[in-house]
Order: structure tokens, then sequence, then C-alpha cells
């Protein structure tokens, strides 16, 4: 694998040792004097690494192997979709739960990302040291603003959940960081802009050698066009999604692969993400032994909602409901659009066990399967597990220490924000069709039929499924809800699984005898917008307030 993440990593994490969780101790603790450290490029380097590996410093909530890479981090990548109508997080001893189904407090909220200060101050702390650095000024400027992303991006995701957050730029003192007050997040999203317009100005276009997976232009003008997007500047977003597009990102040609580990360093369609070392250790992608049921051996962790499923298209491009699209309730998954098959493995769907050459078919129905959906024991009570990034399970020798690579920013996702900011603007041209199509068509869908879908409001709805069905299980519907304000349409009431039946294990064939699962009971109130400030930080710093309702 990649020599990014094991260059001077000894080094990188000397430097950053002494990160503690609570915010005003996040500051790092440099073991070295500066006028010994930052010598040469090869210091520089190293202390990048430490910025690259920085977010968490005591392993995530469930205490995975996959906070290697910590700007971004394959655990809650994944888990956001547990916190959305798309899937449920069945364990609450991982620290999700709460959040999807709305019974999150101030005291309780153990997955808090509040702990992105940690690699905020990382970044700090090169940026504030880097410039005496002796070595090219071109790389220099680059690793500047690489860093100057990777803080930008852990700002985006913490304004988003919490709203206000403390904007700090510089190396605090306990002192300066319990006086520390929260900044309007208008103001923290006028940072994030105007740093990743300065970074995208001198960062590469791609990377070679050991520097494969470092942060890009085409990182982070995609990433502008994502805080665009979230906040309503269309026009912006229109603009910078163009800018994207003109790098050269283009789609893999199939939806699958997208998520295979043979495909990550050469994938056209990837434009930022985690990296990750397959070996025992911190640097290892944990999380994928999270997905699978009991019989492949996984946990079950992250259940697949019908929700979700219902959302898939018919292959003729008509949604379910319409009595014209020849969907038939008693064989529910005949006929539908393909991502719901790379995605979701649901009763008597074929796949083939690590090791094996012929496929066995899935059953959580029955009492006596190792994966029935009732048995407490590492299987899913929605009768759905997710298939997306171990499609293949003979990809890898140990799902719990895996070498792939998290998507943060896929180009589809640009396609799909270009054409909702078009349709936001009620600018309905040629172009939005395209990208549009152009995602579908990848996916092996029918293009948008504009007899149907012709006015904004109704390809509103289409854009919105399209995102939900592309990028299922990739961490963007808790956002999409939360900007979208539809909390309370889709994240209250009970939420179910696959209908109770029968599947016949030699040939897959799925009889529904029953009623849906019933998995567990929501509640949402606008406060779940945003998520309350962790206790711990304002029993701390008495200058933090808390959210409204919390």
């Amino acid at each position: 694998m990649k020599k990014i993440l094991i260059l001077n990593i000894s080094l990188a994490l000397l430097l950053f040792s002494s990160c503690k969780k609570d915010f005003l101790d996040r500051q790092p603790q440099d073991a070295y004097s500066n006028s010994s450290l930052w010598t040469s490029a090869s210091d520089a380097n190293a202390a990048l690494t430490g910025v690259y590996n920085g977010q968490y410093n005591s392993g995530t909530p469930n205490n995975y192997s996959d906070d290697g890479n910590g700007w971004a981090t394959a655990t809650w990548i994944v888990y956001f979709d547990t916190m959305s109508d798309n899937a449920y997080s069945q364990y609450p001893w991982e620290g999700f739960q709460a959040y999807g189904n709305g019974s999150i407090n101030p005291t309780t909220n153990d997955a808090d990302l509040w702990n992105n200060y940690t690699c905020v101050q990382r970044c700090n702390f090169f940026l504030a040291n880097i410039g005496v650095t002796p070595m090219d000024a071109t790389l220099k400027a680059q690793m500047i603003a690489q860093v100057r992303f990777i803080r930008a991006y852990e700002y985006f995701l913490m304004s988003q959940l919490y709203g206000d957050v403390p904007l700090v730029t510089t190396n605090l003192t306990t002192a300066q960081a319990n006086a520390s007050v929260r900044t309007p997040k208008a103001d923290v999203t006028k940072f994030i802009l105007a740093e990743l317009t300065a970074a995208s100005a001198d960062l590469a276009t791609s990377y070679s050698g050991a520097d494969v997976g470092h942060i890009t232009k085409g990182a982070a003008i995609a990433l502008k066009a994502r805080v665009e997007l979230y906040n309503a500047d269309y026009a912006d977003c229109i603009t910078d999604c163009q800018a994207v597009t003109a790098l050269g990102y283009s789609l893999n040609p199939s939806y699958s692969d997208l998520f295979r580990i043979q495909n990550q360093y050469t994938d056209p369609e990837i434009i930022a993400a985690a990296q990750y070392v397959e070996n025992p250790s911190a640097n290892s992608n944990g999380v994928l032994g999270v997905m699978p049921s009991n019989s492949m051996g996984g946990w079950s962790s992250i259940d697949p909602l019908q929700g979700l499923i219902d959302s898939y298209e018919m292959t003729n491009g008509k949604v379910i409901t319409d009595p014209a699209s020849g969907y038939d309730p008693n064989n529910p998954y005949l006929n539908r659009d393909p991502r719901l098959a790379a995605t979701i493995l649901y009763p008597g769907a074929p796949y083939v066990p690590a090791g094996a050459t012929t496929p066995s078919y899935y059953d959580p129905l029955d009492a006596s399967s190792p994966d029935y959906y009732a048995s407490g024991n590492n299987t899913s009570p929605s009768g759905y597990v997710v298939k997306k990034f171990t499609s293949n399970l003979s990809d890898f020798d140990n799902l719990f220490q895996s070498g792939l690579n998290m998507t943060v920013i896929r180009y589809a996702e640009v396609l799909l924000s270009y054409a909702e900011a078009k349709i936001e603007s009620n600018q309905i041209d040629g172009s939005v069709y395209n990208a549009i199509n152009q995602v579908r068509n990848r996916a092996g869908m029918p293009s948008v039929d504009q007899t149907v879908y012709n006015t904004q409001t109704t390809l509103r709805s289409l854009i919105r499924r399209e995102r939900r069905v592309e990028f299922a299980m990739e961490g963007l519907r808790y956002f999409d809800i939360q900007r979208w304000k539809i909390g309370a349409q889709v994240m209250n009431g009970p939420v179910y699984g696959a209908r109770l039946g029968t599947v016949n294990t030699t040939t897959g064939q799925y009889t529904i005898t029953g009623d849906s699962i019933k998995v567990e009971t929501r509640q949402f109130a606008n406060k779940n917008y945003l998520w309350p400030v962790p206790q711990s930080e304002i029993n701390i710093n008495k200058n933090l307030t808390q959210n409204p309702g919390y």
C-alpha cells in the first residue's frame, strides 16, 4: 500500500501523541523544539503525515482499527446512514443508535464529533511552523494547501452538525481554549469557502509515488461545491462543479467496481478518500467487519431499512408506487434498479462466501439460519445487510483489518450536485438531464423520462431520490435530510425491515408469508437538525452555550 500512510509515522505520532480528549487540551505538545524539528522537507512531510492521521487520538467510539487516516474515517462515513432513514444501528454501545431514533442528549452523545478539534489543532500547529522549513517553495505551498483543506473539512463537518462552533485558527493556550466562544455558522462557512479557494490554487491535480492519496485541486473545488450546495449558494456551486468536470474526472463504468479494493488507486471517479493499510495496526480499515452478517464473519451493525429499499426504482425508470411500474409486492426485488442488489443483501440474494466459488443465498428468515434476524447473534434485525463495500468477500483476508480506502468525494456527487443546483435555480436545460443520465446510465438505469420530469417540482423529487440510492451507505443522506428539512417527514414513527417469509437456500426463491419486521420507533423534533454540544465540553468551558432544545 501507499507509503503516505507509513512514512516517518513514528515521528509523526510522537509529534502529536499528547492530544487529549478535552477541547482545552487538544493542542499538540511537540516533543522536539521547533528549531530542531522544521529543518527539512522530510521533517515537514512527517508532520504532514501526522495531520492526515490526526482526527481521533484514542480510537472511534466503537474502537475499530479504522482511525489511521483521521481527517476522515470509514466509521463515520458509513455510520452516518444509521442516523438517517436509510439504516439502523442495532448496538447502542457503538454510540450511534440514539442519533437515529432522536433520543440523543448532551450527556449521552458518545459518538460526538467535537473530537475534530484534535485534527484542527494539529493543522494549526503545522501551519504555524511550516514557514521556517527550508524546502522547495512549490512543495511547501502544496503541503500548506493540503492542511488548509483538512482543517476546512473538519470545520465543515462540525458546523453542519453543531451549527455555531469555536473557530480556532491558531494554537491556543489552556486559558484561551477555556475562554473560547462559538462562532456563528455563517462566519465559519465563509472561512471554509475562503480556505478552499486559497487551497485549490496551490494544490496539484494529481500525485504519484508516495504522495498518491494526498488532497488534490479537484478535492478542494469539489468540497467547496458541496458546502455551497448545502448552504443554497447555487450559482457558485454550479461554477465549481463545472470546474471539477474540466479537470477530467469521469465515472467508473461499473457501479459495483467503484467499491472494490483492486481499483481504489486507479479509479477515475474518486476525488478524495480516507486511506488505509491492510495490517493489524491503527492504519487499517476495520469498519468493513461490522457490515456483513454472522455467517459471513460480520456483526450486522448497520442494518438497512425498508424505506431505503422502497426508494429504488424499477428497471423501467418508474417508482414502485406507479401502477404502471410492474412492481410485484410479492416479488419485491425483481426488476429493480441494479444499485439495489449492488448495495443491499436482501432475503434470497446470492453472495459468494470468502473462499468459495459457488454462491449461497442469504436467509435471515429461518430460525435455524445463522443469519436469522431475531437471533441476536450478529444478525440484522431488519433482515437486510450492507453489501456495497464487501460484495466480494474474497477480496479481504480480514474484514476488520482491511486496506480498503473509504471514498469521501466522488465524481457522481459532482454531477448530481450540479443538477440539483441548476434545478433549485430553476435553470432546467439539457445539461441537467445529461448530468443525471450519466449517473443513471452508468448504473444500468434508463435516461430520465422528460415527459414525467419536466418541472422544478418533479425534478426536485427525482434528484433527491437519485442522491439517496446512488450514495446509500456513503454518509450523505443524513446531511440531505438536514438541509432539505425533511426530518419530520422521514425520521418520525416506526421503521421496518423485510417481510417475513421463507428462502429456498438452493434456488434463492423468496416466498412472502407475513408482515414487515418492525425494527424500532423513532422520534424527531426540530432540535434534532443539530446535535447537542457535549455537556463535558460545557463543563470545561463555561463560555460554550447549548443548542436549543437540549
